[in-house]
């Protein structure tokens, strides 16, 4: 498995990835800008995972206790994200319904009230 994901790492980095800016809408750089973001060039944003924001107080905080909350969330909830929203609902089964609308207000209270007043 290991092997495999190293592999396939590789071939995606060097035969199926290209040079060329992310496309993202004109209306989400200009929400990011608003929160302090630049205009992102790759896939995550420097200003949350770049070094400098590492190496940060602030920045470590952010990423630790983010962390955190997911392993605690994916443990609470018996599964991943990933996992109730694919084969748990596929299965039609009701607690992964739960979970899942939990992850979409979740995700939403982040986005639009806790991530504006953290940047």
């Amino acid at each position: 498995f290991l092997v495999g994901s190293v592999f396939g790492g590789y071939i995606a980095h060097h035969f199926l990835s290209t040079n060329e800016p992310i496309k993202i809408a004109e209306s989400t750089i200009k929400d990011l800008s608003t929160l302090g973001f630049a205009a992102p060039t790759e896939a995550e944003p420097l200003e949350l995972y770049g070094i400098d924001a590492m190496l940060s107080l602030k920045g470590f905080l952010l990423l630790a206790i983010g962390g955190l909350l997911v392993g605690f969330g994916t443990r609470y909830a018996e599964g991943c994200t990933s996992g109730h929203a694919i084969t748990g609902l596929s299965n039609l089964q009701i607690p992964s319904l739960v979970a899942v609308i939990g992850f979409f207000i979740g995700g939403l209270t982040m986005t639009y009230l806790i991530f504006p007043l953290i940047f």
